[in-house]
Formats: C-alpha cells, structure tokens, sequence
C-alpha cells in the first residue's frame, strides 16, 4: 500500500482540523460561561452596580466608570451572538471560523503565489 499524496494529507488534515474548529465553536461554546470573569471582574474593582430608572450605574471609584461602548458595538456579531440574540453563540461561533477560514486561505493563496527567493516558475 502506497502512502496517500502529499497534497491529498494536506487536504485531510484541513478539513479534519475544520470540522473540529466547527464543532468548538457550533456546539461547545454553549457550554462556555455567560458571565466570564477576567477583565470585567477587575474593571468593576471599587464601584457597585446600582440599577436606577435609567438603567445602571455604577457608584464608587474603578476603571469601569470611564468604560463606554466599543465602535463595533452594534455589529452583527457583538457580544459573541447574532444580532444581539441570547442562544446563537454556537452560531456566531461557526460564522467567525468561516471567515477565519475564508481571510486566511485568502491570505495564504496570496503569498503562495508570490513564491520565494528559492521558488522557480
């Protein structure tokens, strides 16, 4: 039995490692906490959150009280769901792989063709 082409492994390993980047981000990221600790945690360090009529507010002194909306905080894809949706977090995760896929294949079409100092055409 012969070993497979390099260029058919090649293309087996990629579809492998997308199907499991698929299945993470459409299935596992469910799984995933809502309310992540982190930098939030430490942002809000000093200040309590009060609701008011008008939403909340923090009082007290931390780095959160100078925190505002983000640029791409009204895309389609902000806070990790579609549309701003609760329950398509799977979703937005498989749309983020697919474009991942689709610029860095790009990327790497791009700079394969270019070639290298060594490369004769």
């Amino acid at each position: 039995m012969t070993a497979p082409a390099p260029n058919r492994r090649s293309a087996r390993f990629f579809i492998g490692f997308l199907a499991v980047a698929l299945l993470v981000a459409g299935v596992l990221s469910y799984l995933a906490s809502p309310d992540p600790d982190g930098l939030d945690t430490v942002a809000l360090d000093g200040c309590q959150v009060v609701e008011t009529d008008a939403g909340e507010h923090l009082d007290g002194t931390c780095i959160a009280q100078n925190a505002g909306e983000h640029a791409f905080a009204a895309s389609p894809l902000a806070d990790y769901a579609v549309g701003g949706s609760d329950g398509t977090v799977g979703l937005a995760g498989v749309i983020g792989v697919l474009v991942t896929v689709v610029v860095a294949g790009a990327l790497f079409q791009v700079l394969r063709k270019r070639g290298g100092p060594g490369d004769e055409r």
